[in-house]
């Protein structure tokens, strides 16, 4: 049994018209959510290693995300190339080739990769858009990374920032 948890990145900045997709930072919204989401978050999950994108927006999520949850600041957070993507086959190629030993991953990211990934494990379920700053968490019926593929899975939770008192 292998847990896989999604944070898409929060509302990300368009104040910059000209500037590169990958270096987009996040506006108001977005700073308020990200620490929100950590602090809902820290209320039931163990803190954990978090594999992120390059993007800037997630990166400034996942820096969001550990002020409201203390637990990650001290983790070694893992930056990935890869995982700029907005197509959900690049993160099953990518899940195919991570370490076993991890029963979890946790990623933030970006949709529609997101979202399409969820409804491709998950198809007992089905969800209709992870918002930005939205998490899913779902079990997967495998014991190697390798063995991901459609319909392993089963959400077992969402939480949006509209969900939280504070944001």
């Amino acid at each position: 049994m292998k847990q896989l948890y999604l944070l898409r990145h929060a509302k990300s900045a368009w104040d910059e018209p000209g500037l590169p997709d990958r270096q987009r930072g996040l506006n108001a919204r977005g700073r308020r959510a990200a620490p929100a989401m950590g602090r809902a978050l820290s209320q039931w999950l163990s803190p954990m290693a978090l594999d992120v994108s390059v993007a800037r927006r997630a990166q400034l999520t996942l820096e969001g995300v550990c002020a409201g949850w203390p637990g990650l600041r001290g983790l070694e957070h893992r930056t990935h190339d890869a995982l700029y993507t907005f197509d959900a086959g690049d993160l099953v190629d990518w899940l195919w080739r991570c370490n076993d030993d991890d029963t979890a991953r946790f990623l933030v990211g970006h949709n529609p990769a997101f979202t399409e990934l969820v409804n491709y494990l998950c198809t007992r379920q089905y969800l209709d858009n992870l918002p930005t700053a939205g998490f899913a968490s779902s079990s997967l019926e495998i014991d190697q990374w390798c063995d991901l593929g459609q319909g392993c899975g089963t959400l077992e939770k969402t939480l949006f920032p509209r969900q939280l008192e504070d944001n």
